[in-house]
Parts: C-alpha cells; sequence; structure tokens
C-alpha cells in the first residue's frame, strides 16, 4: 500500500515564495522537489496553527455545480472535548473570508444536537456564477485546538435545450424514403475532439515570468501556473523587486538567499563586512531581533553571525541583516519531519465476543494518524459503536467491542511518515463440556434424568431420540437452568427406550447416552418385619435438634428397616415434604432416606416428623430444624451527646439475633464527604452506648454499627444522623452594668475569648436575689447512694457543722455526667447501701483547686451516716466528696474512680426540689440574644440582685459570666443637661417657606420633664409642634413663616433641677424694590442717583443694592454696579447724545429683591456743537461660487469601527450638497449620516465593511457654478493579538 496523502491540516493554500521554485506538470504521486515546503508561510500572512486535532466529524465535499442552481456544503464538529464553542471561517483560496459577504448569495447556516454534542454548519451558495468557481476551505478553532479541511467548486454551464421536433434530426438509413429503412441517430451525437498525448513540459520559473511581465497581466498567468494567493504574490514579488541585487560597499559577503533547516535543529547566517567595527542588525520580518538563547550574536573581525538555536515553525520567516543605509536579505525554511511510526501493530488471534485493542505509537504526541480496514477508513461516524479510537500521548489505540467474525481482515495505521498493519483473526469460542450425559437404567414407571452440564449459560440446544428430535409433553420435561441442561421422563414405558443425544444449538458438538428398560419378575414371599427408623442424633444436641447456618446444604440421613420396605413420609406439620426435585427433598432409597435442605433459609426452620409404615406396623420419629444466621444490622443508631472532640453513640440491639445470642457490636465512623470508614474497636463491645473519642472539633461525622454472634457479622446498620463534637464557648467576658431604674438594669459584656466552630446563637441573660438559697447556703436532699471500699482522708480543724469555703477548696474529683443520661452504673465494688444527705451549692462562691492526695486511708464504717456533698456546675454534677462528722472535727473525704453513686433522683428532680422554695436562678429572656447588651424589666424595687449571662450555641450552654456582686434597683439621681448642638448655639436662619426640624438631646434621671418657650412666654403656637421622648425633644415647623422668628427656650427639670438653652430662629424672605429713585444731577458723561432703603426687608438686613441703566431707544438693561451698600451712586461713561433711565434692586441674605425701584425721572447727556454725519451704508454682494476651503483626505480605517470623512466648503446662495462614492450618487442609506455645520461637511460611515471601501467625493452646487473633492478610502482588517500571540 502507497503511503497516505499528508493531513488534511497541511492542504492549504499557499504561494510559492522561494526565489529558485519551478512549477511543473508532474503527477501528483511523484516525489517532492526542494522547491517550497508544504508548511511554508509568506511573511505577514497569517501562521497556521500548530495544534491540528481531528475535530470534523463530517467534511465538505468537493461538488460539481450547474450554472444557476443552488448549492450547498455541510460540515460537522465534535464538541464533546472541548471547553468552549467552536469557531467556524468558511474561506475562498488562502485569505477570502466569505462571513463579510453574507447575503442573498452566500448563506450560512449553524445547529446544535444536545444529545450528540455536534455542531453542523452549513454553506450554502444561491444561483451559481462562474466566479464562484474555486478552492475552498473550512477552519474550525476552539482554543488551542483547530482544524481544516478544503474542498473544490466547478461551475457547469447549463446544458443547451433540444430542438422542439427531435424527430428532425433523426435520418433515415437508405433511399427508399421518408419512412423506410432504419433510424439513424448519429446527428445528435457531438463529434469528440481526439486528446493528442502532450509532451512533457519543461520546467517554468514563474518569477522570471511575473519579473518580465505588465502587472495587468498578473492575474492571468497566476491562474496558468495554479496560483491561488493572489496578494501573497503581490507581496513576494514587490519584495523581489526591492531586492534586486545591487552593489554595495558595506558587505564583503552576503548570505545565501535560502536557508533550509530541519525542525529542532540550529541554524547560522553569517555575513561579512567591510568595516570590522560597524554595528549590525538582525531582523526578522521586519522587527529587530533581540539577543537571547535562542538568537545568539557572534561577531569576530568582519564576520557577522547570527545563530538559530531549536529551530521552529515561528523561525520560518525573512531575515535580514543591516548595517548602516545597507542592507542584505535570506529566508529560511524549517522543514517539518514526517510523523513515523515507532511502534507496529501486533496481529491478534481472538475468539468471538472478546474485546480487541490494536495499539501503535507515533514519534510525536498530537500527531493524526488514519485507521484503515481492508482499504476503508475507519471514522467516528461510519464506526459507530463498534469501534473506538483512543489517545494517550504518542499512543493511538483502536478498540473493537464484542469481536465478530465480520471483524476479521487486515487494519492499518497511517501516517504521513509511515505505516503499520496487523491481521485480525476471530474463531468461535470451544464450547467445553462440565458435564455429560450418562446410560440409564430405570424400571418401569420409574423416572429417568438425563442431565448435561456446560460451559456457556447462554447456549441453547436440541434433545434427540434415535436421530429424531424429542417433543415436551406431559411426561417429557426439558429445562434448562443456568448452564444445566435436563430431559426428565416421568413414568418409563418399554417404548422410551433408545439413543438420546443433545445437540448445543451453533456448535459441532453432541452429547449422547442410552436409556435401557429392566423388567424384574419377583416371586413374592410375604414377610412380616415392622418397620424402625435408626436415628442417630448423638452430634446434634439434645432433644433431635439440628443447627443449620443459613444458606449452608442441609442434608440428614436416616437409615430404616423393614420387610416388606416401609413407605417413608417427610412432614413440616400438615404439610408433606414431596420427593420431587426443589429446594427442600426427600431423597429416598432401599435401607435409607435422606433429607435434603439446599441453601437454608430462616422459614426452614422448624419441628420436622419422620414416618415409616408397612403392614406389619409404622413408627415415627420427630426432628426440629433450627436455622441460624447473622444477625440483623443493628437499629436506632444516633448520638446523644457530644463534647470538644468525642460523642455518645447509642444504638438499639438488632431485631433477629440470627438465633445465636448477640456477642457484641464492632463501630465504625468516617468524616461527611469521604468514603473511607476507621474502625473504633477491634474487640467486640457488648453494650449498647459507646463515647468516641480522639475526633476534631467541628467537623461533621457520621457512624454505623456491626452486630457480632458466633455465626459472624452483620451487616452495618443505618448511618447515623451527621453530628458534629463541639464544645460550648467559654464564658462571657466583662460583664458590666450600664443603666439602673426603679424596675430595670441594663447589662453590656463582650463575646467569649473561645467561640469554637459552633459560633453563638445568643445569649441567656439570669438574675436572682442576692442571699437566696442559690448564693451560698446549702440545700439539703436525701438520696440513696453507695459507698466504695477505700477514700482519702483529711482533717480540717472547724468544729462548725456548716462547712466551709476553707473545706470546700482543693476537693475535686472527675465524677462527671450529664442531665440527660441515666444515673445508673453498675459499681465493681459495693459493701452496703445507706442514706445520705446530699448538699447542693452553686459553684460561684467556690474558687477551685487542684486535688490534694491525702496518705491516711479511712475504712466507712456502714453504721455512720456520712455527709455526701456534690457541687452542680452548670448543670453537671462536677464536684464530689463526703463529710463524716467527728467529735470534735470534719472529716473529707475524697472518692477515688472505684467510688460510683447511683441516684434514685434525676437532676431535674433535685432542681425542681430547689425552686419549690421560690430561689433560683430566673431567666430574663426566653429566646436567646444576639447582641452584647440586654435591659432586664420587671424587677423589684429596692431589692439587691445578682445577673450572670450565658452564650448559647449548637453544644450547649457555656460557663455563666457573673457580677462579682449584687445590684440595687433602684434609679440614681442624675442632673438634668441639655446637649445643645453646635449648630444651635448660633441663630438658625431659615427661608419662608423651608421645614425647620430641631433634634435636641437631654439627659437626666429620672426621666426630665421638657417643656418649651418662645420669648418667655409658653409655645402655644399650633404650627409649631413639639415632640418629646427619653432622651431628646424635638421642634418641628412644616412651613416657616416670619411670624415664628424669635426665642425659643427648652427647659428640662427634675424636681427642682432645672436645665435651660435659648435657640434663636429667624425666618427671612426676599426685601421690597428701593423707593424714590431718581436722578439728582447730570454732568458730562455722569449721572448722580439717589434711592431710599425698601419698605420691607425681608427680615433681614439689607446687604447691597444692584443697579442697572438703559438707553432709552433699545431698552436693553446693563449692570452698572452690584453690592453697592450707600443709597446713591454715581453712574459714569454715559453715550453723549442718549438718554438713560435706570432701576435699582435690594438685596439681603435671601437674595435680589423680585421688581425693581424705577427712576421716576430720566438722565439726557447733551451733545456738544459738533455734528457727525456717517455716510450712507452700501451692502457688499456676497454671492460667490462654491469653493472647498478644506479638502477630502485619503484615509485607511479598521473594519468594523465606525469612521468619518471630512472637508469644508464657502459659497452664497449656499450651495446644494452631493455625496457619491465610485461616482454613485450615496442615497438614503441608513449606513450613512451626511451632516453640514457652518460648511463644514462630514459623511459618516457606520462600522464600515470591506465593501465599503473605494473612492468618495463631494459636490457643492449653487447658481454661481459648482466645486468637487475626491478621497480614496481603505478598509483592512486587523488581527487580534490573541490570535497573533497563538500564531
Amino acid at each position: 500500500m502507497s503511503s497516505p496523502p499528508p493531513p488534511a491540516a497541511h492542504a492549504v493554500f499557499l504561494p510559492p515564495r522561494l526565489a529558485g521554485i519551478h512549477v511543473s506538470s508532474r503527477s501528483a504521486n511523484s516525489e517532492p522537489s526542494d522547491e517550497l515546503p508544504p508548511d511554508e508561510v509568506t511573511p505577514g500572512e497569517d501562521p497556521q496553527l500548530t495544534g491540528l486535532t481531528g475535530l470534523f466529524v463530517l467534511k465538505p465535499e468537493s461538488a460539481d455545480a450547474i450554472k444557476g442552481q443552488d448549492v450547498t456544503f455541510s460540515a460537522k464538529v465534535d464538541s464533546s472535548t472541548l471547553m468552549r464553542k467552536p469557531t467556524m471561517k468558511w474561506l475562498k483560496g488562502k485569505w477570502l473570508d466569505l462571513g463579510s459577504k453574507a447575503g442573498k448569495h452566500l448563506q450560512f447556516k449553524e445547529t446544535y444536537d444536545r444529545n450528540t454534542k455536534i455542531y453542523t454548519y452549513e454553506m450554502r451558495i444561491v444561483k451559481v456564477a462562474d466566479g464562484d468557481a474555486g478552492g475552498y476551505r473550512c477552519e474550525v478553532t476552539s482554543k488551542d485546538k483547530c482544524d481544516s479541511c478544503t474542498f473544490e467548486v466547478s461551475v457547469q454551464a447549463v446544458e443547451e435545450q433540444q430542438q422542439d421536433n427531435i424527430l428532425e434530426a433523426f435520418k433515415r438509413s437508405g433511399d427508399a424514403g421518408e419512412d423506410a429503412g432504419d433510424l439513424d441517430f448519429s446527428a445528435l451525437l457531438k463529434k469528440r475532439e481526439k486528446k493528442q498525448p502532450q509532451a512533457p513540459q519543461e520546467e517554468v520559473d514563474v518569477w522570471d515570468i511575473l519579473k518580465a511581465a505588465k502587472p495587468c497581466d498578473y492575474e492571468k498567468i497566476a491562474f496558468e501556473y495554479g496560483i491561488t494567493d493572489l496578494r501573497g504574490m503581490l507581496k513576494r514579488l514587490k519584495k523581489m523587486k526591492t531586492v534586486e541585487p545591487k552593489k554595495s560597499d558595506a558587505f564583503l559577503k552576503k548570505p545565501e538567499p535560502a536557508y533550509s533547516v530541519d525542525k529542532g535543529r540550529r541554524i547560522q547566517l553569517s555575513v561579512e563586512v567591510a568595516d570590522p567595527d560597524a554595528p549590525v542588525k538582525w531582523l526578522k520580518n521586519g522587527h529587530e531581533i533581540k539577543p537571547s538563547a535562542k538568537y545568539v550574536f557572534e561577531s569576530v573581525g568582519n564576520r557577522r553571525t547570527l545563530t538559530i538555536n531549536k529551530c521552529n515553525l515561528s523561525d520560518d520567516a525573512a531575515y535580514e541583516c543591516v548595517v548602516g543605509e545597507d542592507k542584505c536579505f535570506t529566508e529560511v525554511f524549517v522543514k517539518e519531519p514526517p510523523v513515523t511510526i515507532t511502534k507496529l501493530l501486533d496481529d491478534v488471534h481472538t475468539v468471538v465476543g472478546e474485546k480487541v485493542e490494536f495499539e501503535v505509537e507515533v514519534s510525536e504526541e498530537g500527531a493524526h494518524v488514519k485507521w484503515m480496514k481492508d482499504g476503508e477508513e475507519l471514522t467516528k461516524e461510519s464506526a459507530a459503536s463498534k469501534y473506538r479510537f483512543k489517545k494517550d500521548g504518542k499512543k493511538h489505540i483502536l478498540i473493537i467491542n464484542d469481536a465478530a467474525k465480520e471483524d476479521i481482515g487486515t487494519y492499518f495505521a497511517l501516517t504521513n511518515g509511515g505505516e503499520s498493519k496487523a491481521e485480525l483473526e476471530v474463531e468461535d469460542k470451544e464450547l467445553q463440556v462440565l458435564q455429560s450425559i450418562a446410560d440409564l437404567t430405570v424400571k418401569a414407571s420409574e423416572q429417568a434424568v438425563f442431565k448435561c452440564e456446560v460451559s456457556d449459560e447462554k447456549v441453547t440446544g436440541k434433545w434427540f431420540k434415535d436421530g429424531v428430535e424429542v417433543q415436551p409433553g406431559e411426561r417429557i420435561k426439558m429445562t434448562h437452568i443456568g448452564r444445566t441442561h435436563k430431559l426428565t421422563i416421568s413414568d418409563v414405558k418399554p417404548s422410551d427406550v433408545g439413543d438420546y443425544t443433545f445437540v448445543p444449538d451453533g456448535y459441532a458438538l453432541s452429547l449422547s447416552a442410552k436409556l435401557n428398560f429392566l423388567e424384574i419378575k419377583i416371586d413374592y414371599v410375604p414377610r412380616q418385619d415392622p418397620p424402625k427408623i435408626h436415628l442417630d442424633t448423638s452430634g446434634t444436641g439434645s432433644n433431635n435438634t439440628i443447627t443449620v447456618v443459613a444458606g449452608n446444604k442441609l442434608r440428614f440421613d436416616v437409615e430404616i428397616s423393614g420387610d416388606p420396605p416401609p413407605v417413608v413420609c417427610w412432614m413440616k406439620g400438615n404439610k408433606t415434604v414431596s420427593e420431587a426435585e426443589g429446594r427442600v427433598r426427600v431423597e429416598t432409597r432401599k435401607t435409607l432416606s435422606s433429607f435434603v435442605i439446599q441453601g437454608a433459609e430462616k422459614e426452614d426452620e422448624g419441628f420436622y416428623s419422620l414416618t415409616v409404615t408397612n403392614p406389619a406396623g409404622e413408627d415415627k420419629a420427630e426432628l426440629f430444624v433450627k436455622v441460624v444466621d447473622v444477625p440483623d444490622p443493628p437499629e436506632n443508631v444516633k448520638c446523644t451527646s457530644v463534647g470538644e472532640n468525642c460523642a455518645t453513640i447509642t444504638w438499639d440491639p438488632p431485631a433477629f439475633d440470627g438465633g445465636v445470642p448477640v456477642k457484641g457490636y464492632l463501630m465504625e465512623r468516617k468524616k461527611i464527604g469521604s468514603s473511607r470508614w476507621t474502625k473504633l474497636n477491634f474487640d467486640v463491645y457488648e453494650a449498647t452506648t459507646y463515647e468516641a473519642k480522639k475526633m476534631i472539633e467541628g467537623v461533621l461525622y457520621e457512624m454505623r454499627v456491626f452486630a457480632v454472634n458466633g455465626i459472624g457479622i452483620s451487616q452495618p446498620s443505618v448511618n447515623s444522623k451527621p453530628f458534629m463534637p463541639i464544645a460550648p464557648t467559654s464564658e462571657p467576658i466583662r460583664l458590666l452594668v450600664e443603666d439602673v431604674t426603679d424596675s430595670t438594669c441594663a447589662l453590656r459584656w463582650l463575646p467569649p475569648e473561645k467561640v469554637g466552630p459552633g459560633g453563638i446563637d445568643g445569649y441567656i441573660i439570669e438574675y436572682c436575689k442576692e442571699g437566696s438559697k442559690l448564693d451560698g447556703r446549702w440545700a439539703y436532699l436525701t438520696l440513696n447512694a453507695f459507698v466504695g471500699k477505700h477514700f482519702f482522708e483529711r482533717k480540717c480543724s472547724s468544729k462548725d457543722n456548716n462547712v466551709s469555703e476553707q473545706l470546700i477548696q482543693g476537693c475535686q474529683t472527675h465524677f462527671c455526667c450529664g442531665p440527660h443520661r441515666s444515673y445508673g452504673f453498675t459499681p465493681r465494688a459495693v459493701m452496703s447501701a445507706n442514706t445520705y444527705t446530699v448538699i447542693v451549692q452553686l459553684p460561684h462562691v467556690i474558687t477551685y483547686t487542684h486535688t490534694k492526695k491525702i496518705n491516711t486511708y479511712l475504712k466507712p464504717e456502714a453504721s455512720k451516716k456520712l455527709l455526701i456533698q456534690f457541687i452542680l456546675k452548670w448543670g453537671l454534677v462536677t464536684k464530689m466528696f463526703a463529710i463524716k462528722k467527728r467529735e470534735d472535727d470534719l472529716q473529707c473525704c475524697y472518692f477515688s474512680d472505684n467510688v460510683l453513686l447511683r441516684f434514685e433522683k434525676k437532676l431535674n428532680e433535685l432542681m425542681s426540689c430547689q425552686s419549690s422554695s421560690g430561689d433560683e436562678w430566673v431567666p430574663a429572656n426566653k429566646k436567646p440574644v444576639e447582641k452584647n447588651q440586654y435591659r432586664v424589666k420587671d424587677l423589684p424595687v429596692g431589692e439587691k440582685m445578682l445577673f450572670r449571662v450565658v452564650a448559647i450555641n449548637i453544644a450547649g450552654r457555656s460557663p455563666p459570666a457573673t457580677l462579682c456582686q449584687g445590684v440595687t434597683i433602684r434609679e440614681i439621681m442624675e442632673h438634668p443637661k441639655i446637649r445643645l448642638p453646635r449648630q444651635l448655639r448660633t441663630r438658625l436662619i431659615k427661608v419662608v417657606g423651608e421645614k425647620v426640624n430641631l433634634v435636641i438631646p437631654f439627659q437626666g434621671k429620672p426621666r426630665p420633664v421638657a417643656a418649651w418657650y418662645k420669648d418667655g412666654v409658653p409655645l402655644e403656637d399650633r404650627s409649631v409642634g413639639t415632640r418629646t421622648s427619653e432622651v431628646d425633644t424635638i421642634l418641628f415647623i412644616r412651613s416657616a413663616e416670619r411670624v415664628h422668628s424669635g426665642t425659643y427656650t427648652l427647659a428640662v427639670q427634675i424636681e427642682n433641677m432645672e436645665d435651660r438653652a435659648d435657640i434663636r430662629i429667624q425666618v427671612v424672605e426676599k426685601p421690597g424694590p428701593p423707593v424714590e429713585v431718581r436722578v439728582t444731577d447730570v454732568w458730562g458723561f455722569n449721572a448722580s442717583l439717589e434711592w431710599k432703603p425698601p419698605k420691607d426687608d425681608g427680615n433681614a438686613e439689607i446687604i447691597g443694592y444692584t443697579i442697572q441703566k438703559a438707553d432709552m431707544k433699545t431698552k436693553d438693561w446693563f449692570t452698572v454696579y452690584e453690592h453697592n451698600r450707600r443709597p446713591n451712586c454715581t453712574v459714569s461713561d454715559l453715550v453723549m447724545g442718549n438718554e438713560y433711565s435706570f432701576r435699582v434692586f435690594s438685596e439681603n441674605v435671601c437674595g435680589p429683591s423680585e421688581k425693581p425701584g424705577i427712576s421716576t425721572n430720566t438722565a439726557l447727556v447733551c451733545k456738544t456743537g459738533l455734528e457727525y454725519k456717517p455716510p450712507p451704508f452700501k451692502e457688499k454682494d456676497q454671492s460667490a461660487s462654491p469653493k472647498f476651503t478644506a479638502p477630502l483626505v485619503d484615509r485607511s480605517v479598521v473594519a468594523g469601527y465606525t469612521t468619518a470623512i471630512s472637508c469644508a466648503v464657502r459659497g452664497y446662495p449656499k450651495p446644494k450638497i452631493i455625496w457619491m462614492k465610485n461616482k454613485m450618487i450615496i442615497g438614503e442609506d441608513p449606513k450613512f449620516l451626511m451632516q453640514n455645520n457652518q460648511g463644514v461637511l462630514t459623511l459618516n460611515i457606520r462600522k464600515p465593511s470591506l465593501y465599503d471601501g473605494g473612492r468618495y467625493s463631494c459636490k457643492a452646487i449653487n447658481a454661481l457654478g459648482e466645486d468637487e473633492v475626491e478621497c480614496k478610502l481603505e478598509v483592512r482588517v486587523v488581527r487580534e493579538k490573541a490570535e497573533e500571540e497563538k500564531k
């Protein structure tokens, strides 16, 4: 097989670039010459993408289109492995993007199938024309992946219509006339010219032809020699013309015109310069090269060398060496080595249904490998689910699922640099006979069973007798269970004798056996021997009990005797166990009856009876079959309490213990989100409560439990609900009293220092009276307790019957249990039960220290009473010690670990006993508060109260933060004080109609009484509102009037103590106009004015006047003075001969008056003796023909960005403006916007495309003439930076 063509990604239209390239008419199969590497890219053109991958599922195919008809091309792209939506481009030739030409002639369509994740792209050419012929290319890109393919479109002319009467073209053979002879159709046939064999053409240098040709012939020459990239050809030709060899004084030796190097190799470019000290620059595609590890510059004498290390496709470019103004050029071509196969395919020999893998290894990763079978290409679309293609680095694998006979053949793996083939042979599976058929000899009316077993469960077959297929009936049954095939013949008759054969379907195999019929004649001699059951249950335990493990097989053989042979009957209850085949059956022989249970189950458990009878008598035996199994999983696994790094788990025993007592349990735990279970115990744990330790606080866990009995381990229980080991927070800190009234107390505190992952849900505030029983006095309660064998003793010199704090300090134990637990514990050493007195005290009175070990031991006497004291700390029993009273002192006994107590009453009963006295901590809030402050209300007046704060979270209550001393609930007298804001300490000015809203805080205890006064009189104006709260008072006026001006006084009073504050409010508005405005004197060019202040100053001081003058002819007012503070002024610079009137505006803080005061008389500036006679006015003729003062300028713009071209014109009358493109008038096209602003003409082009380029002209026409300017607009496409970086 010949080497396959290179991948489609390389089949793009590229121009010849090398100066010495020759184009010849050699066949496509000839060896490539050293002309132009297939991956070469013209300098300045877009480089090809390097990461070519097989993205196309369906590629467009070349087509022959008929002129005037429609043609559609389709491409499908698989996006299942892509990170983002692919981008499709349709191009004609190399560079023409057809997306910009979409319209009626070219139509594009895109669809997406969500099930297969395949994009379908269609390009439709409507009414194909001759210009549509040529090479096309479609490119699909997605991030770093790309693929491309090419196809050709050829256009054929429409067939000529046939003649109206086709019979006229027919001729008759012979000369007999019109109706004689046979029809001759040779006139309809076109004469085909015989093709003369072309002589081999000589190689032609295209560039020599182009250099000598005229520019108008370039396109014709390119079409003749197959050059499709016209733009690249022109650039190349232009560069060749500019690089004509010329004499240069700077270079002694220039580089070769072109160099070729393999990818990954090193290349050196050398020149020799005339001046050894001359600086040299190296350029690549016009850009200067900087020295680096890749580009190394060397200078030795007159020799300058550029070394390029590890060449890749990006180094394929044109290079320049510049010395001063002299340049020399060369080109470097990088040849990419072909992809070779480093590991060949191996032949595969397999059987039907097996999985087959062909693996080949290539020289480069990401290379394209084409798989073929017997000359046909295997693709994803054609292979469907039969074949799978897999890539793993350099390895390419073809996977065949469920090999079949039709898969036999030769498989090829092809690259652009080699191929490998392998043979696949598929054979049928061999059927193995695990158990063959055995010959049978049976008696009349007995049952004959032929049984065989083969290796394949799916194999079916047929039974034959003496070559005739056996048909099932009432006596003949055929069964197929798994790998076993059975033929059962009941009530055998002599006609059933013969050769029986089993033939598997699809296999050349047969199993045969013979059935013999035995006829026995027995002379009957009556004998009477009663039946007897010889039952041996010595190994089964008492009461004839047989124990079997569930799932195991039970076979119990019982010997029987008797003559005639007795009839055996097995029964379970009232139900007879049949002798037919089944899971529970009976197998009977002459002197032996076997009871068989195949795979014992729970329902098989029970009493079974065996009865044997014959004419001589009867015997009976009873058995009990016990089926044991592993227990059921434990139930109701839950977490009952948690600690900082521990949790208590409880569960219920399994509902069924498997018939064997449960020995214990195994526990496992895991973190939420993890699949790894951790064993908590390796020895069987007997109790149903377990404390799991060494857990991470704040992490969610799950638990499961296994039950263990003598048979084995049960299935795991249902996972417990997730729980989180977490500890309560530490106590809140810095608890302070913020405020106290006659019935309330405000508290403030800071959050706990240690919060933990459980966070804080809120705070509970509690209080009690100081001096209550909970505050330090003892509460007595009698309970039963068990006292251990040993305890420590400590003497105390106190003779008081009460226990002092010194005695309590230093006594501490580790006995602890929560209020939710049961208080039943099994003591290890119990002496006797006695009645003791339990003393309970709150912990905030006592300061605890570490336990002091005492060396003296005391054995308690059962007859004496001991005081057992428990210290309750936040609802838990945490402190315990015993006190025994002697004659002169008290003994404090510290219990060791073997001292265990059992309470008959739970802790809540103990607390309820205390609450009956009415002295307990009372919660001030039912729901936790989130803020760090709270006001406790409804407290008794005059009482001394204690307060404490507890933080609450998911783990429970924290230790309380308690005030160190009691707080007397009585309000503290505080002098009243007004906190007057700074802006109200000066006069407050408001404009008429504005809103006045004053908030004035004050303080004092008890709550002060606030009163408002205006100008020393109590405020009774209904338009002025007041509102007073506990801490401030508000004065508000919805719409201020001048009558609201005045001094407002706020007085706050507590009994005989008072504080006052004055607020001065001034409501102002604009003033009235000045009065009695008159001209008092006129001299020269000056006039003197006087006026009086306005009657209404707007309740504010007049801060100035504004004076304006007006000529009596024009009546236009002009300002002369502003902010003039005096009621008079002198106006200067008046015009001689004019008469003036004056007006004056008054001004205050609100602004100038709305109306002015107008002078009652005028000022006339008299003329002198000279009289001026102006010349008559002659209007100038402005008429002029249009003339462009600013021409249009040629522009080059970027496609897609709005642009504009401008010019300027003058002319009178106003000329008519006409815009034209390529000498065609631009009409009302919404793409163009024409503007004329004072003779500046602008044409705006919205988002220009390549079609908008051309020559634009602007013509101006009026009655006197016309003028025209013209410019050229070039629209170019700029590549994105991201594409340039990739390429």
